[in-house]
């Protein structure tokens, strides 16, 4: 999550990819007189403290503040401001001072929250998916073509998951529009690559890294030797139907990328996010996927002041891209936890640093952005229709299922191969397993869905997607991790819903019809 987390995010093996931000907060009057946490005036007035480790920070204004006024506040501390967004309220900035973020929570009139995105230093230069791509051979690649019948791209035979969620009849009545874009949140996309480049908008696309948005042309591409899961996701949401490799969910909208990862880790941080949902926001995009969990916390725990910050932060930026008309999507992880229990054990967090293992409630200890509210939570299926052995799951968390791959789940493809076959960097083509599959099949058939319905609204949308979901009760067995059929005890139903699948299982044919 930060990563791409189990299942979702970064393109190293995971770690494993519900606040509404209140605004009405307290006046500001006093702000730019409040003692920067000292008492005495002359403490305050004194030079900032500038040995620590340089870190990165996201400040969370009051209702009533100003950006002006915060800005002021930021440098006093000894901080260097990085972007602002007037319209949610959040500053991005960095600091030296090991006592900034002290400083400035103490000026209450002006601030809510304030946190650092990170335990680690800021390096000059992660996603979630489940094990590390396969590249497709030379001869599956031949024995999926001579088994292709007409209307089929070449690679299409090896697609079950298309199969899985009627997208190939949902093609043949409409493929999407070209007046819907669907907005990568990601490691960036190889827009070069044919399968990709009919359909790709540069107009939408950007660099987030560091927070603020790079758009130079070709700035959204993957590190030379950076990941490959963007491309993948973004292949598997648009792939063209133009006869070569595969197809997409809607091969007939746009997608844009937005890279959010850092070079070298793959790490997703805040201040990055929160620049891609913003420019999502202020660009025009109707979806965004986002197969990730934020770094560097697995769970963020409002109990501390820094993890509290992060949540209020993303929590603005994604509202506000509702408000704008944005749908966002998010693969539930990779880690095989139930998102709706009272007790998960996280020892992967700080992934930037050395984890210490704690014991979270996910109640008040979110996964973000998946268990921000608005958001589409999404779980993985295999080609079985069970849930994938390594997807989180919860009862009420779900909102709906998509094929993410299960090797276990072997289907009968030309391939025989279980995970979801996609555009990969350089013009090829992989196979990757992972909630982070998962979700840009629920964000293809909300492009479809849009396509269908130009004015629906972001809740509008997720409520259609709910709504035609293919219902799947909760199975006697599923998979585990090593590939042994056990008792599905930890899936649980009520209200129609399961645990494992949510409302159902997204259905491309209907969201057309």
């Amino acid at each position: 999550m930060a990563h791409l987390g189990p299942g979702r995010r970064r393109i190293a093996v995971p770690v494993g990819l519900a606040l509404t931000a209140s605004l009405a907060f307290l006046p500001s009057v006093a702000a730019s007189a409040a003692p920067l946490g000292n008492t005495a005036g002359t403490a305050a007035a004194a030079k900032p403290d500038t040995t620590g480790p340089k870190l990165s920070y996201v400040a969370n204004l009051t209702t009533y503040a100003s950006v002006k006024a915060a800005k002021k506040a930021v440098e006093r501390a000894g901080g260097t401001v990085v972007t602002s967004y007037e319209q949610i309220g959040v500053v991005v900035a960095h600091s030296q001072n090991p006592d900034f973020a002290k400083q400035l929570r103490a000026q209450r009139g002006l601030f809510v929250s304030v946190g650092a995105t990170r335990t680690a230093p800021l390096q000059t230069v992660a996603t979630t998916e489940e094990g590390t791509t396969q590249k497709l051979s030379a001869a599956d690649a031949a024995k999926a073509a001579a088994s292709a019948t007409d209307g089929q791209e070449p690679l299409e035979p090896n697609q079950w998951d298309l199969r899985a969620i009627r997208a190939d009849q949902a093609h043949k009545i409409n493929d999407g529009s070209r007046n819907v874009t669907v907005g990568v949140i990601d490691t960036g996309v190889d827009d070069t690559h044919p399968d990709l480049a009919p359909n790709f908008s540069k107009g939408q696309s950007a660099n987030c890294v560091g927070g603020v948005a790079d758009t130079t042309d070709g700035a959204w591409r993957p590190y030379p030797d950076g990941s490959d899961h963007g491309t993948h996701v973004a292949g598997t949401i648009a792939a063209a139907r133009n006869g070569i490799g595969v197809a997409g969910v809607a091969p007939g909208v746009q997608v844009a990328a937005i890279k959010v990862s850092e070079p070298g880790t793959s790490l997703f941080f805040t201040e990055a996010v929160v620049c891609g949902f913003m420019f999502a926001a202020e660009k025009g995009i109707e979806v965004t996927n986002n197969s990730y969990y934020v770094d560097p916390w697995l769970y963020n725990c409002k109990a501390d002041d820094d993890q509290k910050a992060l949540v209020e932060a993303l929590g603005r930026a994604t509202k506000y891209a509702e408000r704008k008309g944005v749908l966002s999507v998010a693969s539930a992880g990779n880690s095989n936890h139930d998102l709706a229990s009272n007790a998960i054990l996280d020892d992967t967090s700080p992934d930037d640093g050395t984890p210490v293992p704690r014991t979270i409630d996910p109640h008040v200890c979110l996964d973000i952005p998946t268990q921000l509210p608005g958001v589409v939570t999404v779980s993985a299926t295999g080609d079985k229709g069970f849930k994938a052995y390594y997807s989180s799951f919860g009862l009420g968390v779900v909102d709906v299922a998509a094929p993410g791959g299960d090797k276990w789940q072997v289907p009968a493809t030309p391939d025989a191969n279980g995970r979801v076959l996609s555009t990969v960097p350089g013009g090829g083509y992989g196979y990757k397993q992972g909630t982070s599959m998962a979700g840009p099949h629920v964000a293809g058939v909300a492009a479809l869905l849009k396509s269908a319905h130009p004015k629906a609204t972001p809740s509008q949308l997720q409520a259609m997607l709910k709504a035609q979901a293919t219902k799947a009760a909760c199975p006697e067995k599923v998979y585990d991790a090593t590939g042994a059929l056990v008792d599905a005890t930890t899936c649980q139903s009520k209200w129609g819903q399961t645990g494992y699948y949510g409302y159902g299982v997204v259905d491309a044919l209907k969201a057309v019809k």
